[in-house]
């Protein structure tokens, strides 16, 4: 399922957007949890704060 992702963001229209992951510690249970998403681009310093 990744590659097809990948291939997506390839194209001439996928590169507008960013994969991106941030680690977030979870008040229940101090466990640190990756969130994943695709944003474009203009939005990734408001997806990572």
């Amino acid at each position: 399922m990744a590659k097809k992702v990948v291939a997506t963001l390839k194209t001439g229209t996928g590169k507008q957007f960013t994969k991106c992951i941030k680690m977030v510690k979870s008040e229940k249970t101090g466990a640190y949890i990756f969130k994943e998403a695709i944003v474009p681009n203009d939005q990734v310093n408001e997806f990572l704060k």
